[in-house]
């Protein structure tokens, strides 16, 4: 399988570097409108920059977009029209009518999507999936400092939709009510923003999102009945506290905390370990193997769309 990247930018490098590294396909180039940035990428990487997007796709199977969202609605529809299955950063557009156009196309070539929600490739979320879930609350917390790049949409689709993302995958519900309010900072659009949803079967998720803060955060508390769980992407670090009724059995004493005096209610704190790797790889080998496997992939056009849909919901009532 041939795979070509467009959009050779900050983060098209990461994507250049990773495909180089699956033995399963052969890079066949990439397509950059900067002649010089296309020149610089081309020597670092030792991949044939293409002089046209057309040239490029003629000669792929498949293409990863990695360009401004304004242009990822053009961009993956060439690609669909020339034969090709796209990988297209997140998110899937910026708009709800190119979205559903670029998924009915996809269907009719019988091509597949999938786009760039990578945080569902997190080792630490990997393994937070094989865990018994069901929120009742959730929080998050995803800060990031400033950067002049990415600040063509606003904080929700720049940083919020990946949460969203998540917490859609995780609760089985219809949402009953959205509560949001956002500020500009420094930028033309929201730099700062809160969501609160809340869902049919009660669970309520409120979400915090910042591209102007002092530090790097990404961080996930979910509350349940008899469980505690936080998750930091960052540091791939998951800890999970337990209520029991019973001392459980085969368990460490350092990580049994008895409550109170109730002889019969213990938490069992537990750290998994969680594996190392490069979740964009990850992500990329998934649709790698959807292809070969002709499925649909976990992060497929219609749960991206779905994430767009709340995200953009969101950003219509901040703007009000």
């Amino acid at each position: 399988m041939k795979i070509g990247v467009i959009g050779a930018g900050h983060l098209g490098n990461f994507h250049l570097k990773q495909l180089t590294n699956i033995p399963e396909i052969s890079v066949s180039g990439f397509y950059e409108i900067d002649q010089q940035r296309a020149e610089e990428m081309s020597r670092e990487h030792n991949i044939p920059a293409f002089s046209s997007m057309e040239s490029l796709l003629s000669v792929s199977d498949a293409v990863s977009v990695v360009t401004p969202t304004e242009s990822h609605y053009k961009i993956t529809e060439i690609a669909l029209d020339s034969g090709c299955h796209v990988f297209v950063e997140k998110p899937i557009t910026d708009n709800l009518n190119h979205a559903g156009l670029l998924l009915k196309k996809a269907d009719k070539l019988n091509k597949i999507i999938q786009v760039g929600h990578i945080e569902r490739f997190n080792p630490a979320f990997m393994v937070l999936k094989d865990t018994d879930i069901a929120p009742r609350f959730i929080e998050t917390h995803r800060l990031a400092p400033f950067k002049p790049r990415g600040n063509d949409v606003p904080v929700i689709l720049d940083l919020m939709i990946h949460d969203l993302d998540i917490i859609l995958s995780l609760i089985d519900s219809k949402i009953q009510d959205i509560r949001a309010n956002g500020v500009s900072v420094v930028s033309q659009t929201v730099d700062i923003a809160n969501a609160r949803l809340e869902f049919d079967n009660g669970c309520v998720a409120n979400l915090n999102a910042s591209r102007i803060s002092q530090k790097e955060m990404r961080k996930m508390r979910i509350f349940q009945e008899d469980k505690y769980i936080t998750l930091d992407f960052q540091e791939g670090i998951l800890e999970e506290y337990k209520v029991y009724f019973d001392k459980p059995d085969n368990t460490l004493v350092d990580q049994v905390i008895k409550i109170g005096t109730d002889n019969k209610k213990y938490i069992l704190y537990n750290k998994p370990e969680i594996p190392i790797y490069n979740a964009l790889r990850k992500e990329l080998h998934h649709f790698i193997y959807s292809i070969q496997h002709a499925r649909q992939p976990e992060t497929d056009g219609k749960s991206a769309m779905e994430a767009l849909r709340l995200a953009l919901e969101i950003q219509s009532l901040i703007d009000k």
